[in-house]
């Protein structure tokens, strides 16, 4: 029934091998884990994964049908919803050349708001897989220092399980490092090119509208059933 607790001793004995550097590394990997499940639910409910009603929309407006477009996105709370919506809602009201290039600036300002959001702490995951493995790596310097220093104590009765030992607890901390930081390295560029594909789509929406806008003013207000 217990059968995982020699495995589990094992490892807390690994871990007191390491010292303070390898339980400084499980408390990153652990806020890396709590701060991973935080921006995947932010990503879902800011709807970073939906894109096919803003896109829908997009196209029911350059088609000339505005109504219809608007009615899609009612309701929608996902990231490209919204810009898409209050997009929609500065061209229907425009009344001239200044008032786009305002209605763009402030599409873009409210977009660099919602990307900044989406972007907060995502830094603390690039620290973290840079850290980790000098974290390690400095564990290991001063491991090896210890085995030394043991070996130079031992005098003439020099025994090479000493040394050996020193060096695979040293080489501990080394592994440690590697293994929190391949992980959170991998997250990190994960979330980035969510992100960054969101800023790429967002802008190809947004730059849509207002080029069907200037090539067809008012395209949105003409015949429903074009």
């Amino acid at each position: 029934m217990f059968g995982f607790l020699p495995e589990m001793n094992e490892l807390v004995e690994l871990m007191n091998a390491g010292g303070t550097v390898v339980y400084l590394l499980i408390i990153l990997s652990v806020l890396v884990v709590a701060l991973t499940l935080l921006k995947l639910v932010q990503f879902t409910l800011t709807g970073v994964y939906k894109s096919k009603g803003a896109e829908a929309a997009v196209e029911l407006y350059r088609r000339g049908r505005f109504q219809e477009a608007e009615q899609l996105l009612d309701g929608k709370k996902d990231i490209r919803s919204l810009l898409v919506r209050k997009t929609l809602k500065g061209l229907k009201s425009l009344s001239g050349k200044d008032q786009l290039d305002n209605l763009r600036e402030e599409v873009t300002r409210d977009a660099g708001v919602r990307i900044r959001q989406l972007q907060s702490s995502l830094r603390f995951l690039e620290l973290v897989g840079s850290l980790a493995p000098l974290l390690g790596l400095f564990g290991t310097v001063i491991g090896m220092i210890s085995a030394f220093q043991a070996l130079e104590n031992a005098g003439n009765e020099v025994d090479p399980s000493i040394l050996s030992g020193g060096i695979w607890v040293a080489l501990l901390t080394t592994a440690a490092g590697l293994a929190v930081a391949m992980p959170t390295v991998t997250i990190f560029n994960y979330l980035e090119s969510k992100i960054e594909g969101l800023i790429s789509h967002l802008d190809d929406l947004i730059t849509r509208l207002f080029v069907a806008e200037i090539a067809t003013p008012n395209a949105g207000t003409g015949n429903e059933n074009a």
